[in-house]
């Protein structure tokens, strides 16, 4: 696998990167993203997302309807229980495969990883504040099913094209005129 940071994104490195992904993650804890209509231009352009129903999401898949995307994790009704039962003291759900994985990061597998320690430890204490552990095997089930789809190149492609055909709503020409007409009154 190979993992590359782009700096400084913008526009013009986006007219690159979108029209050749074909499956845009959107990782973010329900309720917290702003919008993301980055992945709205990756479906118009037939990428497929696997994410949180969170900003942008969650009007793609009324669009798209949820089974034309690959949603993981909790609602915003199950963030906010986490987040109080966190609150309350319950802790507990880092173990397993994820801890296997917090451990062999620990162990100097991967090379000198000793800043991120207390970070990882706060994780297992109760401070997963966006709940990206809790979400871990959701999210792990889902990845699996992305790779079970990608390999049936039919359901890909039909998954996709379902997926440019209806995010019309996404366009820029909708978005000024409502703008226009219900934010700047013109």
């Amino acid at each position: 696998m190979k993992v590359v940071f782009l700096p400084n994104y913008n526009v013009s490195s986006a007219q690159i990167i979108i029209p050749a992904a074909e499956l845009s993650q959107h990782i973010s804890t329900a309720g917290t993203e702003a919008s993301g209509t980055s992945n709205m231009k990756f479906v118009m352009n037939g990428c497929l997302i696997i994410g949180t129903m969170d900003g942008a999401n969650v009007e793609i898949a009324e669009e798209l309807g949820e089974q034309n995307m690959f949603i993981f994790g909790e609602r915003v009704e199950g963030v906010n229980r986490i987040k109080k039962e966190l609150h309350e003291g319950k802790r507990g759900y880092v173990g397993g495969r994820l801890l296997k994985v917090f451990n062999t990061i620990k162990s100097g597998f991967f090379g000198d990883t000793h800043i991120i320690h207390p970070i990882l430890d706060r994780l297992c204490d109760g401070g997963d504040e966006y709940i990206t552990c809790f979400d871990f095997y959701s999210y792990i089930d889902a990845q699996n099913k992305v790779d079970q789809t990608y390999r049936d190149t039919r359901k890909w492609t039909q998954m996709a094209i379902i997926g440019i055909a209806k995010c019309g709503k996404f366009s820029s020409d909708r978005t000024i005129a409502e703008y226009c007409g219900e934010i700047w009154n013109t």
